[in-house]
């Protein structure tokens, strides 16, 4: 792919980015009007920005309402002992907690995308004066909510990729592949040599490229569709960053040697009153190391999507189309930033977690 095929393709997706959510938030707040019976409200950014980087029990591309396109998700729930299942568009568009799905004797509402199952004999949901619901439960959810399906995507995506396109030509072919799995070969190649190999060793560094190269890959290709119109925002979700966090985590504990563990809890060639201080300094090092990788990753996707939307809120914050010759061109260059971003990210996890793990099996030489 040329350098510029690849910039027009860059620019394409940061314009759809960056004008689609005028659309959608004009017509959100068209609905929320509605919604309160005509009353005039201001346009809440906060409200409008947190929809827009969460989760949902439905895939959302655009429009409001019954007007809207949305890819129902599976409705997983676990209470009173049993499983209830049933379609995401059984709930109508509704967050508000307005309409309730009967199952199996049993009420549900969708609260601001929480589900919460209504008390036997309630036929609305109740609040109290600091809008939690006084007759609603929260049942065990485990729900294919839009991040889990946008992973379930990048996995298919993944396996497509390497599985059945770059696999399989290194299986029948000898030469170097072409086109799109040269591109593929090339970051394989990139991953093992400037991350593998100089971070864990040429020793050991295959038994970890794995799970480098998925880390590598799933962050990636994650983030670049988070930059599509209407996609999931699954690495700004914290619990999608803690989970790969804890992945660096238990592989850098379960393969540390010997010499590891004796320089984390008792260092040699120090004083010995100040080797527990150090043990426990060190030892809180184990759960620091990932949690700043988690923290890093999810703040920086995040702080894209919000800088993004902040800047076409302006528009109807100020309620001044004018404003839109300025927020716009900010908004997009921001997001074709965003695509350098999406790599970077992807680089920083995968070669600070290849550094951890080198820590934990590198040989000390002993004299």
């Amino acid at each position: 792919m040329t350098a510029r095929k690849s910039l027009v393709i860059s620019l394409y997706f940061a314009i759809a980015f960056t004008i689609s959510p005028m659309f959608s938030f004009a017509q959100a707040h068209e609905q929320e009007e509605k919604s309160l019976q005509e009353a005039e409200e201001e346009f809440n950014a906060t409200d409008m920005i947190m929809h827009h980087i969460g989760d949902a029990h439905g895939w959302h591309f655009f429009g409001e309402g019954d007007s809207s396109v949305t890819l129902p998700l599976p409705v997983i729930l676990y209470t009173d002992g049993e499983l209830v299942t049933f379609m995401s568009s059984e709930f109508h568009h509704d967050t508000e907690g307005q309409h309730i799905v009967e199952k199996d004797g049993m009420r549900f509402v969708n609260l601001h995308e929480d589900i919460y199952k209504l008390d036997a004999g309630a036929e609305t949901i109740e609040f109290d004066e600091e809008h939690h619901p006084l007759n609603a439960s929260k049942p065990w959810d485990l729900s294919i909510t839009k991040n889990v399906a946008a992973m379930f995507l990048t996995v298919i995506l993944m396996i497509l990729f390497f599985s059945v396109g770059l696999a399989r030509h290194h299986k029948k072919n000898e030469h170097a592949p072409r086109g799109f799995n040269n591109v593929l070969e090339t970051l394989v190649l990139f991953v093992r040599d400037e991350i593998a190999l100089p971070q864990i060793g040429e020793k050991k560094y295959m038994k970890f490229m794995p799970f480098l190269l998925t880390v590598f890959f799933f962050i990636w290709i994650t983030n670049l569709m988070g930059l599509l119109p209407g996609a999931a925002n699954v690495t700004g979700n914290i619990a999608v960053t803690v989970s790969l966090g804890l992945f660096t985590m238990l592989i850098m504990i379960f393969n540390g040697n010997k010499d590891f563990y004796k320089h984390t809890f008792w260092m040699p060639g120090i004083p010995t009153w100040v080797k527990p201080i150090l043990a426990i300094v060190e030892g809180l090092g184990l759960l620091i190391k990932p949690a700043a990788l988690m923290i890093r990753l999810f703040a920086n996707i995040t702080a894209g999507h919000i800088i993004i939307l902040s800047l076409i809120g302006l528009i109807f914050i100020l309620e001044n189309a004018g404003i839109a010759g300025v927020s716009v061109p900010f908004a997009l260059f921001i997001t074709v930033l965003e695509l350098l971003v999406a790599f970077l990210q992807a680089f920083i996890f995968t070669i600070l977690s290849a550094l951890f793990i080198g820590m934990a099996v590198e040989e000390h030489e002993h004299h």
